[in-house]
């Protein structure tokens, strides 16, 4: 483990660090010591808010994990170099330099916390207390989130390799001087399934804003098995949540503003981000996608739309996610480029979710219409009619694009349809890697020569992967055999 990620796995109880209220829509008020333990389900609460909260880091949900789903697949391009977070574009990585550990560290500094409540709950149960199903529960599916983010991250994808190096599986409190060695893609997976499966019955079916509950829990089931194309397992969990009801898609007229309302009807797991709590400011993933300029000298207009999405955006110009487009910098009077991403900004006017900013907009993880992807994708193989239905329920937010049908439905519409609902969510280029398709990038915008990669990839290319980082290793010298390929 890094030197930060092994000072904190010692056995100190990790801190819900923040404690608010159950959408964590208030100052932080109470804390765990570090040296105690829980001794109520209250206690528990109150280290779900921290967990949930450490993942709206900037290196996490907040801005450079979407960043990097975005960014690498193709589908976002950069106006300039030196605005920051260039390599994600360019792949500019290697152990020493760029090797973006703020992934690895932060990620299981997560897990810190979520191992430390799993045993001290465990502790508990043991000693016959009850009343801490929901919050067992809930650790359990957001360790599964954890790991599945990293295993896309530093893992080959399933159906390529899944015997190659995944990450550590780190499901207890370790001392200062362990030196845990990587899992393989397949345990990764199999401890994912497994924190799910248990997870599930042990969670509520009502609406739990900004937590996770059973029907966020088999969301993440469906993604997880759509990835390793287990298609019956993929459609079942999707299906169970769309026929429960529990969330209904927005209607074309309220898809739009949908983005400056927190919780509405399609967010099955929605983090909640406050001016206090885990705003970032110019550095919110809300302030990289806007328009250079659009809220102050610090927006420097990091990342834009490619021409390539843009052209699929094209195919109906009444598409309603035009709605959350803006122009970006090279917008001309005649010829405006709807480059520019508001869906973290709330709207165009930049009016926020409600909050005191228009940077504390709350991050939307698991929404509905994917989990109608979802569905689309894995019945294309044995029902194409019903993958057709499926599609339709989203694609016809382009209201001009004529209806798949039986006949004419295929991946690579599917595919198409998940860029253009998904766009700015982190799901691209993940897409793209484990349907082994090729990725083109928009360099003609700014004349680019990426030395660092070539216009066009696929999953051979081996930075499709990112490095374990230097300090890593000189933590944990015997990772240093376990460094994905070429690096």
């Amino acid at each position: 483990m890094n030197n930060t990620l092994r000072i904190f796995m010692t056995g100190l109880f990790a801190l819900g660090l923040f404690s608010c209220k159950k959408t964590l829509d208030v100052v932080p008020t109470n804390q765990v010591n570090a040296n105690e333990s829980i001794k109520t389900p209250a206690d528990a609460q109150i280290m779900i808010n921290g967990i949930v909260r450490s993942m709206s880091s900037a290196d996490y949900y907040g801005r450079n994990f979407i960043l990097y789903g975005d960014a690498k697949g193709g589908d976002m391009t950069i106006p300039s170099q030196g605005r920051g977070n260039d390599a994600l574009y360019t792949f500019n990585h290697s152990a020493t330099s760029g090797s973006y550990s703020g992934y690895w560290s932060q990620i299981y500094f997560s897990l810190l916390q979520v191992n430390n409540l799993l045993v001290n709950i465990g502790q508990l149960e043991a000693a016959g207390a009850t009343g801490y199903n929901s919050y067992k529960g809930q650790a359990l599916t957001l360790r599964a989130i954890m790991y599945f983010d990293l295993v896309r991250l530093y893992g080959k994808s399933y159906d390529l390799d899944k015997n190659a190096y995944g990450v550590p599986n780190v499901t207890t409190p370790l001392k200062s001087t362990a030196q845990p060695l990587r899992n393989t893609v397949n345990e990764n997976y199999n401890q994912i399934l497994s924190d799910l499966k248990t997870a599930a019955p042990l969670l509520g079916k009502a609406k739990s804003n900004g937590f996770v509950n059973y029907y966020g829990n088999l969301a993440m089931q469906a993604r997880v098995y759509l990835y390793m194309k287990d298609y019956p397992n993929a459609l079942k969990a999707a299906e169970e949540i769309i026929t429960s009801n529990v969330y209904t898609l927005y209607s074309n007229a309220a898809w739009v503003d949908s983005w400056k309302a927190q919780y509405g009807s399609e967010s099955i797991f929605e983090i909640g981000v406050y001016p206090l709590e885990g705003d970032l400011g110019a550095g919110s993933i809300g302030a990289y996608l806007r328009k250079k300029g659009d809220g102050g000298s610090t927006i420097l207009g990091w990342f834009i739309a490619s021409d390539y999405f843009l052209a699929r955006l094209k195919e109906d110009v009444a598409d309603v996610r035009w709605g959350v487009m803006n122009d970006d910098e090279f917008s001309t009077s005649g010829n405006p480029r709807k480059g520019a991403l508001y869906k973290y900004s709330g709207s165009i006017a930049l009016a926020g979710d409600g909050k005191a900013t228009a940077t504390a907009v709350n991050l939307k993880l698991i929404r509905l219409s994917e989990v109608y992807l979802i569905a689309a994708e894995a019945a294309l193989p044995t029902d194409a009619l019903k993958a057709a239905t499926y599609l339709n329920a989203i694609r016809k937010r382009a209201p001009n694009v004529v209806p798949a049908t039986a006949a004419t439905v295929t991946l690579d519409m599917i595919l198409d349809e998940r860029s253009k609902e998904l766009f700015g969510e982190g799901q691209r280029f993940f897409d793209m890697i484990r349907l082994n398709k090729t990725i083109t990038f928009n360099d003609e915008i700014l004349g680019l020569s990426v030395a660092t990669r070539p216009k066009t990839i696929d999953r051979t290319f081996f930075k499709t992967l990112l490095p374990i980082s230097q300090a890593e290793i000189n933590a944990n010298p015997g990772i240093l055999a376990q460094q994905n390929p070429q690096y």
